[in-house]
């Protein structure tokens, strides 16, 4: 219906005429019969009687001016690399590479270009050497330069480094990653170096690599807080040569104390390498592995795989063991219809479900310290917290004891000397959760007021604080309290001394 019937409407004594809304008038709508009618006389008597209706009526219902022929041929042409439009779309698909993780190669996709083509016809996607040569260099320049304005601004830099080798390539690889907080107390984490390492890692090596690697971004050594490193003897040396603060890594530490007790004991040695030659059994044969679904469904058990532990990660051998516990039911069914290359007697499976209740806080405290929001301030607590437990007997022990014996010893012997440092006794007092009740003694709580006290001096002004303000360990309310926290409100909220009798003296 034409848009000139907002000014009319049908004349309902005679239809051949309209009437107008503006005036009443009526007006012939071109004849008597309907097959003769149009709007040509209503047009012409809103233009004539009605001039600003009949402006609006012709801006509505104007047609779109038709294009020139130069017009069309542009649109269809592609556009050059340096079109604005087209150096936003390349500099967004750069990023779309590096921020996802994208192989080089998705400029060359099929699926990839025929998506690109349907959004912007006229972009002529570039070329793979393109993306690698031009744009990822200067995408990389671009980052770089942001990273070190901010670095700038930062009086205090921590880092993490470890050599660690691809799983691309064969190389190996030397990585600093810095850690600060802002003005508003943000933490801000970014990875500064991922770069080869080759030769002799002595530890002057690695100490000259450190000081190659600050020095690229100006980073003076007094700006750095701390280092952290695995246990490595070349590392710690390094660590000194450079005369950088540092400190070891706390999950690493744990790895070497899990390891200490677990092959402390022979049967728990034993029954877990009978557990991982079941889980091998299954990774190797698909046809034992669809068995094994099929007796899941049969008992209504999740569709589950057992999960393969690596020797140099203890968590691993924590989830194999959890993962055969789960199981155990559905292969024991197996075990009677198809046999095993190997079983587990009734005595070592309940020697591994002793050994999971056991290794149960390693896990919670590894996963506590390896977190995006850990702090140094963790380590002390979590500690005392583990020496507790390991020290503490119940009737549940029996057929343990010995490698929960030699849990506590490794935990005394690697992190003996936890509390001397001021990086961590420092972290631990200023810390609202803990305060100074997880120390293990009086003495090293009172060296720790004394670390701090001399911090303090280097800050001219600075009203002192009570160190003796009961703590307050969860941070936030809604966060699930889990067997680990229960022991650190134990200790908290108690109001246990920090005496050696108290809490235990390592």
């Amino acid at each position: 219906m034409s848009a000139v019937w907002t000014y009319f409407k049908i004349c309902v004594d005679d239809k051949s005429k309209a009437e107008c809304k503006l005036c009443t008038g009526k007006v012939s709508r071109g004849g008597k019969e309907s097959t003769s009618f149009n709007t040509s006389n209503l047009i012409k008597h809103l233009r004539t009687h009605h001039a600003q209706e009949y402006t609006e009526f012709a801006k509505a219902n104007a047609r779109p001016e038709q294009p020139t022929l130069t017009q069309v041929l542009e649109k269809r042409q592609k556009m050059s690399r340096e079109n604005p439009r087209a150096v936003k779309i390349t500099e967004a698909l750069t990023h779309f590479i590096a921020l996802d993780d994208q192989p080089l190669s998705v400029v060359e996709n099929v699926g990839f270009r025929r998506l690109l083509s349907v959004l912007e016809p006229r972009y002529e996607i570039p070329s793979r050497p393109y993306i690698t040569d031009i744009m990822l260099p200067k995408l990389f320049e671009d980052v770089k330069k942001h990273v070190h304005n901010l670095l700038q601004e930062v009086s205090a830099l921590s880092f993490t480094t470890d050599i660690w080798t691809s799983s691309v390539s064969p190389m190996l690889l030397l990585s600093l990653t810095a850690q600060w907080i802002d003005e508003e107390f943000v933490r801000h984490q970014v990875t500064l170096h991922a770069k080869s390492f080759r030769g002799s890692h002595t530890s002057q090596t690695i100490a000259a690599a450190f000081d190659s690697m600050l020095q690229t971004w100006d980073i003076p050594k007094t700006s750095v807080h701390v280092v952290l490193w695995d246990n490595a003897r070349n590392m710690i040396k390094a660590m000194s040569y450079a005369e950088l603060p540092s400190l070891p890594c706390t999950a690493h530490t744990l790895q070497l104390v899990v390891h200490e007790g677990l092959l402390s004991q022979r049967s728990v040695a034993d029954a877990v390498a009978v557990g991982r030659k079941i889980v091998g059994h299954f990774k190797h044969s698909a046809l034992a592995s669809s068995r094994l679904e099929d007796i899941q469904l049969q008992i209504n058990q999740p569709v589950k795989r057992l999960q393969q532990d690596v020797q140099t990660r203890w968590n691993s051998t924590f989830y194999m063991v959890q993962s055969l516990i789960e199981q155990k039911r559905a292969l024991g069914i197996f075990v009677s219809e198809y046999g095993l290359p190997d079983t587990l007697t009734a005595h070592q499976w309940t020697l591994l479900e002793k050994v999971i209740s056991v290794l149960g806080p390693f896990e919670e405290l590894t996963q506590k310290v390896g977190s995006s929001d850990a702090t140094a301030a963790d380590v002390i607590p979590a500690v005392t917290v583990l020496h507790r437990f390991l020290t503490r007997e119940t009737d549940e022990d029996h057929g343990i004891k010995a490698m929960m014996g030699t849990l506590a010893a490794a935990v005394r012997t690697r992190f003996t000397d936890v509390e001397e440092n001021p990086l961590n006794s420092i972290a631990t007092l200023l810390d609202p959760r803990y305060k100074n009740r997880f120390f293990s003694s009086t003495t090293t709580a009172v060296n720790a007021k004394e670390m701090l006290k001399l911090e303090l001096l280097r800050l001219p002004g600075e009203e002192d604080h009570d160190l003796n303000e009961p703590p307050s360990r969860k941070a936030r309310s809604d966060q699930p309290t889990t067997s680990f926290d229960s022991m650190f409100d134990e200790i908290a909220l108690a109001g246990i001394s920090i005496s050696g009798q108290s809490c235990g003296r390592f």
